[in-house]
């Protein structure tokens, strides 16, 4: 290659270098200062891969403000900086068993093969979250900052102080072994649970919902207003020590996992010391399995060698430890090709458009469709029938189009129109202003919206009607034999029999089903009738606040404000639903043909307000002996407590019974009581 070609090969390599910190530097800012990524995780690991990969093949190109040389982002206008004593670098990922061997082998030769050396690694989940430094001096919280650029951080002292699972003093357990130092850093990540994030989501005092649970912990922790920080379901693992005065920590980094532990910080509890490659590879395989069925998301593991000695030995490069490294899962996603769009009208009337695609297998799972959320996410994609999309799926969450591939579009590609009428009903829709919500106003006299909201009045939480499905409701429907809730209860035997797939033994099944669901409670009936934005715990609130149906429908604007979990949205929702004539007249006909929903009497007296669980917030679960969940439930809330369904540090107790599961686990790691209900029945 002669100089001439030599230099017009760099310069195109420039180029693209350039294009690349560009790129990379926007979706930082998008990601760690705004909360609002607009690519995956994986499309930015690959941005990131093919500029090191560059800039490792022509480093008289590399500069000091690449995204290479330093980690995250600037602060966030609005808090104080602060300077970490000793950097928060990030790690180096790799993605295949074959780097993850590089790695390791790398690591131990050179340390020398120093047979001195502790040759153990420590292997964690790598948590979805965001990275803090916690500072405790005598013991005592002090301050706590973001990673930040790694050298820089943000101080939000105050709204870390507002986590149950970050204690305010350190504890030494009355164990003379446990020293508390004069200074020490610990460093850990917050993040929200998945199904906390799921709840939080359905709050309408949010302006939006958020993208993903990592989103959600970023914008609650970087509140201006630190009471907003107090009432999002934050939690927070510790990972590592820092900085440290006055004490001589253990040599391996597991005796300082389990330090933490000892201090009153949680560790998480999949971690795992691991004694050599074979072991972190069956680690990683687990943690891949049952990554799913954890409550908070991860993206691969951590892997840590675990002597101090040896990570001093081994140092640092520009941006990362030579004795840690993220082995990064797979992504869920692939390229499938965009073959059809198809609306569906939601319970609500809104209309969803869902992608057909050619099959295509992301994790395991061979997909079909994907939602495309409205029309405004369309125009943002720009995709057409006919594309090559490209795909993510976590889980078990409907797979989402994340891009189109605009460059590989055929020419036959057709513009997706979104329908001026509702596709079932053909009501003329109704749009906002920015596109992101088309809803059928048709109510339950479009045929969609009326099988949803049967579905929904049927459903456990509801008014639990087993055996009415969604395809007998679909017939049921169709055929005109439901035109309303009330309708359910004028079916006779004769006719379900008459149904596809519907004998007489399923018939006197659902018949019975039919007949128990006439007994309600209050909170279901509110829930069952499907008022937006009323979930069941709203349902709930609503119905001892104002013990009938009959005085919710006269409440005003200022007395529903009054009531937990109840905004302006919501109060204009339950509202409106009032005042539509239709609905009185449905809540008529459910109780002429049967449906009983006796209101809740005001049983709080002078002594129940004296009661020690009066105004006290209780989450049941398990199965609790010689009493139903429900006869405890009223119970408790006839001395004025309440009842959630979700565990979270607002909650005041666990009633547990036996087969607890993951609401035991989650009220120990938060640091909430639990009674078993042979301590609560004496008190009630």
């Amino acid at each position: 290659m002669n100089a001439s070609t030599t230099k017009r090969v760099i310069n195109e390599i420039a180029k693209e270098i350039a294009q690349l910190r560009q790129q990379i530097t926007e979706h930082d800012d998008r990601y760690y200062v705004w909360n609002e990524p607009i690519i995956s995780d994986a499309q930015y690991d690959l941005l990131m891969q093919r500029l090191i990969s560059l800039e490792q093949q022509y480093p008289q190109l590399v500069t000091a403000t690449s995204p290479t040389q330093r980690v995250g982002a600037a602060p966030r206008a609005g808090f104080n900086t602060l300077t970490h004593k000793i950097p928060m670098l990030s790690l180096d990922n790799v993605y295949d068993d074959k780097t993850l061997s590089e790695f390791y082998h790398r690591a131990h030769e050179r340390l020398q093969h120093d047979s001195s050396q502790n040759s153990d690694w420590v292997c964690e989940p790598k948590l979805d979250g965001i990275a803090v430094s916690l500072t405790y001096e005598q013991g005592i919280f002090k301050q706590g900052t973001t990673r930040g650029d790694g050298f820089n951080g943000e101080d939000i002292t105050e709204n870390l102080k507002t986590l149950r699972s970050i204690p305010l003093r350190l504890n030494d357990n009355n164990i003379p072994t446990i020293i508390i130092p004069t200074i020490i850093e610990i460093r850990g990540e917050v993040l929200i649970g998945k199904s906390d994030f799921e709840q939080l989501n359905q709050q309408s005092s949010l302006e939006k919902p958020f993208a993903n649970p990592r989103n959600a912990a970023a914008g609650s922790l970087r509140q201006l207003d630190s009471r907003v920080t107090a009432r999002r379901p934050l939690g927070f693992y510790a990972y590592q020590l820092g900085y440290v005065e006055g004490m001589d920590l253990p040599n391996t980094h597991w005796e300082r996992l389990q330090l933490i532990r000892h201090w009153g910080l949680r560790v998480n509890h999949e971690v795992k010391l691991c004694t050599d490659l074979v072991a972190i590879r069956s680690y990683f395989a687990n943690m891949a399995t049952i990554r799913d069925r954890l409550d908070y998301e991860i993206d691969g593991v951590v892997c840590k060698i675990n002597s101090i000695e040896a990570q001093q030995q081994l140092g640092f490069v520009a941006r990362a430890p030579r004795w840690a490294v993220a082995y990064k899962f797979p992504a869920y996603q692939g390229i499938s090709v965009l073959e059809a769009v198809e609306f569906q009208v939601g319970r609500t009337g809104i209309i969803t458009p869902v992608a057909r695609l050619s099959p295509i297998e992301i994790g395991g799972v061979v997909i079909r469709n994907a939602t495309l959320h409205n029309q405004a996410e369309i125009e943002r994609l720009d995709c057409r029938i006919h594309d090559r999309v490209l795909l993510h799926r976590a889980g078990d969450v409907i797979p989402k189009v994340m891009k189109t591939l605009v460059e590989l579009r055929p020419e036959h590609a057709l513009l997706i129109e979104f329908p001026e009428t509702c596709p079932v009903c053909t009501s003329s829709l109704e749009r906002s202003d920015d596109h992101a919500i088309n809803r059928c106003p048709n109510g339950l006299q479009c045929p969609a919206q009326l099988k949803a909201a049967i579905k929904h009045f049927a459903s456990r939480q509801a008014m639990d009607i087993e055996g009415l499905g969604e395809k007998l409701i679909e017939q049921l429907v169709d055929h005109g034999h439901l035109s309303s809730f009330a309708d359910l209860y004028t079916l006779s035997i004769e006719l379900l029999s008459t149904l596809e797939r519907m004998g007489k033994k399923s018939a006197d099944n659902l018949m019975v089903a039919l007949e128990k669901s006439k007994t309600t409670t209050l909170p279901r009936l509110l829930y069952a009738l499907g008022i937006r934005d009323v979930g069941l715990s709203t349902a709930t609130q609503l119905a001892t606040h104002f013990n009938s149906i009959e005085n919710l429908c006269s409440a005003t604007e200022t007395d529903l404000l009054a009531v937990n979990d109840v905004g302006l949205v919501v109060a204009h929702h339950i509202q409106t639903f009032f005042k539509q004539p239709q609905n009185i007249e449905l809540i008529t006909r459910l109780h002429q043909v049967g449906v009983i929903w006796p209101a809740i009497p005001k049983k709080i007296t002078s002594e129940s307000t004296q009661h020690a669980f009066f105004g006290k917030t209780f989450v049941i679960t398990g199965s609790l002996a010689n009493l139903s969940r429900d006869e405890a439930k009223a119970k408790l809330e006839a001395i004025g407590a309440k009842i959630t369904s979700t565990i979270s540090k607002k909650t005041d107790f666990l009633l547990a019974g036996e087969n607890a599961g993951s609401k035991l686990e989650k009220a120990v790691a938060l640091g909430i009581p639990t009674l078993r209900i042979e301590d609560v029945i004496p008190l009630l």
